[in-house]
């Protein structure tokens, strides 16, 4: 079989493969293609164009499979691109699952409601019930009604009265095994939901968007919770499986108890201090951070001088202006909207980032990050000092020749952000 594959920028590759390859399979393929670097976190995405859908695709599911359910007119696509957030909730999970949203069976000691609620999800006997408000999409009607729902093992419920749990008040909403959950990638255009946070649930082989069971939470935290459950519920340990089997070549280890190997050349080293006149070992870890931020920076200040083509001395400076534009952190002019929709498509984990021009003032620019499951927006200023030009993310307290050196304190230090600068979108090409 021969699949075709996007990438982000919209170039794509064709692969001939064989009808029970999966979709880690194709993203390890693509890997070692493009010999790109293998941190786990690349994942197979399905797009329906017409339908303004998309989801990741699980790693175990089978890429044929999914194609068959597509119509041929609808120009659905597949993107090969980082989902940071995969498996996010095998390591924060309580960050998932909000107390006021999930309740624990009766006789369970909160002890264990904390530390083994992983081990609830994906237990057979016992299952955590997730309940809040949702809009739901009416059948037939362009109308949307707010309803009290109920996941419980055998599907999703929402209750007629209130928030009553009666059995006679709750009504069957819909199951998951014949039917796969997408994310809507284009808020309320297409189906006028009320707010910008919509999921809905697609039957395989489906007839179109008429099947559609559609439904709309009122922020980023209620959707990715229901869709966490949802996914755990469906799939249950082959999730976890997913998850560890790039770990399986270490013995089959699991990743919550691997620590990193070092070398003895690294178990060696030392943070010294040459500032005095005699050399010293620093101690304490703050220190040795600081100093090596410090050591950067002089480094960096050093090299502002390179040669030019013909061997004379140039400035760097000159190009400060625009040395960030090869930046694959870097995105030109991307609206807000669409910044965060490539933050949202990169995974909602802590520290996924990426630096634009400002839309507002073409002088400036801004930080894009992502923190507590929410996309947060940073202003960059330049200043002048001296005819010096500098940028600053504090009101000058901290100041940078350029944006590269900024993105690079703040990947070490996170300062005025929420939490430190870690994976950047990148816009990667075939």
């Amino acid at each position: 079989q021969v699949i075709k594959v996007y990438s982000e920028d919209d170039t794509s590759r064709a692969l001939e493969v064989p009808g029970d390859i999966t979709a880690r399979d194709v993203c390890q393929l693509l890997i070692l293609k493009n010999h790109y670097i293998d941190d786990h976190s690349w994942t197979l995405f399905e797009q329906l164009t017409h339908s303004g859908l998309g989801r990741a695709i699980e790693d175990h599911e089978l890429v044929m499979d999914i194609q068959s359910n597509w119509v041929m007119e609808e120009e659905n696509k597949l993107y090969f691109r980082k989902n940071y957030a995969k498996y996010e909730f095998f390591k924060n999970p309580l960050n998932f699952f909000p107390d006021h949203m999930i309740s624990f069976p009766s006789e369970t000691d909160a002890a264990v409601r904390h530390s083994g609620i992983l081990q609830m999800f994906l237990s057979s006997s016992t299952y955590p019930e997730i309940h809040g408000y949702l809009h739901a999409k009416e059948q037939g009607k362009k109308s949307w009604k707010k309803w009290f729902f109920l996941l419980r093992r055998s599907g999703l419920y929402f209750s007629t009265k209130g928030t009553s749990k009666e059995p006679r008040h709750l009504q069957f909403f819909c199951e998951f095994n014949n039917s796969d959950m997408y994310m809507s990638l284009t808020g309320r255009k297409i189906s006028g939901a009320p707010t910008n946070y919509g999921f809905c649930f697609k039957p395989n082989k489906s007839g179109g968007t008429r099947d559609l069971k559609q439904l709309c939470a009122d922020d980023e935290q209620s959707r990715t919770c229901w869709m966490t459950a949802i996914r755990l519920l469906k799939y249950g340990m082959q999730l976890y499986q997913n998850y560890v089997q790039p770990y399986q070549g270490r013995g089959g280890c699991s990743p919550l108890s691997v620590t990193p190997m070092r070398s003895i050349s690294e178990n060696s080293l030392v943070a010294m201090d040459f500032s005095g006149h005699r050399s010293r070992i620093i101690e304490n870890p703050t220190e040795a951070l600081s100093v090596a931020v410090e050591e950067g920076l002089a480094w960096r200040r050093r090299g502002c001088l390179r040669l030019n083509s013909h061997g004379s001395p140039v400035a760097v400076s000159s190009m400060g202006m625009s040395i960030h534009r090869s930046q694959s952190w870097f995105h030109h002019k991307i609206t807000r909207e669409e910044a965060q929709r490539l933050i949202l498509q990169h995974g909602l984990v802590d520290g996924v980032f990426l630096v634009r021009d400002s839309q507002s003032n073409p002088k400036t620019f801004v930080l894009s990050l992502s923190h507590g499951l929410k996309i947060k927006h940073f202003q960059i200023v330049p200043l002048e000092d001296d005819g010096k030009l500098f940028y600053t993310l504090d009101d000058g307290h901290t100041r940078f020749t350029d944006l590269i050196q900024l993105v690079e304190f703040y990947q070490l230090n996170k300062g005025v952000l929420p939490c430190k600068l870690k994976h950047y979108c990148a816009r990667i090409a075939f």
